[in-house]
């Protein structure tokens, strides 16, 4: 069983994930997957320099900062990148599913309803917390400012547009509260793989 987990940026993904680690599940971040293959793979390189240019890559590493400063405002270069990117994590993910023998994985995807990829997963989990904490989070954690910050909300969906689509929902305010949504989630999915 496929298990999609999800959320809004600084709603505290990783601490989530963090706890289904704990209780034994495989995850999968297809974000870290995605950067390490733009670095190893030769065909991702090679097909993003072209439609890059040069640039993309400094001392064979992703030009991170360069990429983002093209795609932000630019769908068209971002769908290319993405046609590029996703098939080759997608059969990475299937490579890496076939070698867990857990009774589910997780598979955390910053963008599943934006790229409309909600059909490949059993259940959907999404974190939410409070708009102003997840400002601060980002803020902090990547030393942005507020603004970029907020830039980066408005191309994301939001939070109730989200929970409306998702099966479970893990509010992110509390880490205690959120431990124990996270543990009666996992239980209840073990219940329904039983059925």
């Amino acid at each position: 069983m496929i298990v999609g987990l999800t959320g809004g940026i600084g709603s505290g993904k990783s601490t989530i994930l963090e706890c289904f680690k704990s209780f034994g599940i495989p995850v999968y971040i297809a974000d870290d997957e995605a950067k390490k293959l733009m670095n190893r793979s030769k065909v991702i390189k090679r097909k993003l320099i072209s439609l890059f240019g040069e640039n993309a890559y400094v001392d064979d590493q992703l030009n991170r900062p360069y990429l983002a400063s093209k795609i932000f405002n630019d769908k068209t270069l971002l769908s290319k990148m993405n046609a590029i990117v996703h098939p080759k994590v997608a059969s990475h993910f299937n490579h890496w599913l076939n070698n867990q023998d857990s009774e589910y994985v997780i598979k955390e995807v910053a963008i599943i309803f934006e790229n409309n990829l909600q059909d490949q997963y059993d259940y959907i989990i999404t974190v939410v917390a409070d708009e102003d904490l997840r400002k601060q989070r980002v803020m902090k954690r990547d030393n942005v400012s507020r603004e970029k910050v907020e830039a980066i909300m408005k191309n994301q969906w939001s939070d109730a547009d989200k929970i409306e689509k998702s099966d479970f929902v893990i509010v992110n305010d509390d880490l205690q509260k959120a431990k124990k949504q996270a543990l009666d989630i996992h239980n209840m999915l073990l219940k329904l793989l039983k059925h």
